[in-house]
């Protein structure tokens, strides 16, 4: 992790930062993320993260309703979705 990208905790209120958007785009084949002058596409489970990062639920909240949605363990989730989001959030992509 780098200096400049905040520690991701369990209060943190992930969103995407203004200029960024998460759309649905069939000419790239389902979802991606829209910044100025790039694009990323989304796999399945980064988009079932990235639709709850609003800016309203906390990453603890966004981790047990993933835990419940697919019946997961709680401890592997959060480590997936925190490694995703402080990746995220390095590229500038997402706030923390």
């Amino acid at each position: 992790m780098s200096d400049s990208t905040p520690a991701v905790s369990l209060e943190s209120r992930p969103r995407l930062p203004r200029g960024v958007r998460l759309v649905h785009n069939e000419a790239h084949g389902g979802w991606v993320l829209l910044a100025p002058e790039r694009i990323f596409k989304a796999d399945p489970t980064a988009t079932e993260v990235l639709k709850r990062c609003t800016g309203e639920a906390t990453l603890d909240s966004i981790v047990n309703d993933l835990a419940t949605s697919y019946a997961a363990p709680r401890e592997r989730i959060l480590a997936d979705v925190s490694g995703l989001l402080r990746g995220l959030a390095e590229k500038k992509l997402l706030e923390l």
